[in-house]
C-alpha cells in the first residue's frame, strides 16, 4: 500500500479519469466484514469496473472486487458482493438529483485506510466521448512537448524544430535578449 500523508491507499481506479470527466468528489465510507478488512490490509482489492448507485436513499457500490482473505474459513466474504457507503444525507440527496442526469454516473476513483477506517472517493463523472479523449490525450502530449523543449534550452542544448530535427546553435530563436 501507498502512504500519502495520513492516508495509505488500497486501490486506484486509473481508468476512471480517462474514461470520464470529473464534475464533483465525495468521500464515503464503506460498511465491510471482518474478512473484508483483513484482505483490504493486503491490498487485496480492484476498482476497475466498480460503479455506484443511488437506491432507496441510500448509495451502494457494486461490483468491487475484495478478494477472499486466505485464513478466512466458512465465514469468509463473496468477492463481489454489493457494499453500502456511508454518506452524509444531504450529500445522498444531492447525489440522487444528479445522478439522475443523463450521462451522469457515480464511480469510485480510491480506496484507502484513513485513521484505520476504509473510505472511497467518490467521484459524480461525466462519460467521456472518443473526440474528448483525443483531444485530453492531444494537450497532455503538447503540453508534455512544451516542458521537454523548456528543459532541453536551460539545459543549454540548441533545442529542435517542429519536425523533430536538431535546430543549429546559432538559431536567432535561441538567442535571449536582454
Amino acid at each position: 500500500m501507498v502512504q500519502h500523508g495520513d492516508r495509505s491507499v488500497i486501490a486506484r481506479n486509473r481508468r476512471a479519469r480517462h474514461h470520464f470527466t470529473i464534475l464533483d468528489t465525495y468521500e464515503a465510507g464503506l460498511v465491510l466484514v471482518g474478512t473484508e478488512v483483513k484482505s483490504l490490509r493486503l491490498g487485496r482489492a480492484s476498482l476497475a469496473e466498480a460503479f455506484a448507485t443511488v437506491d432507496d436513499g441510500e448509495v451502494w457500490l457494486r461490483n468491487l472486487h475484495i478478494a477472499e482473505y486466505w485464513h478466512g474459513s466458512w465465514t469468509n466474504h463473496t468477492p463481489r458482493r454489493t457494499r453500502k457507503m456511508l454518506l452524509h444525507a444531504k450529500e445522498i440527496r444531492t447525489l440522487t438529483g444528479k445522478s439522475k442526469e443523463t450521462g451522469h454516473a457515480l464511480v469510485p476513483l480510491s480506496m484507502y485506510f484513513s485513521d484505520g477506517w476504509v473510505k472511497v472517493e467518490l467521484a459524480l463523472a461525466r462519460g467521456k466521448k472518443n473526440w474528448d479523449k483525443r483531444r485530453d490525450i492531444a494537450a497532455r502530449d503538447a503540453e508534455r512537448e512544451m516542458a521537454r523543449g523548456i528543459g532541453w534550452r536551460l539545459k543549454g542544448h540548441p533545442g529542435r524544430d517542429g519536425k523533430g530535427r536538431r535546430r543549429p546553435p546559432d538559431d536567432p530563436v535561441l538567442r535571449y535578449s536582454p
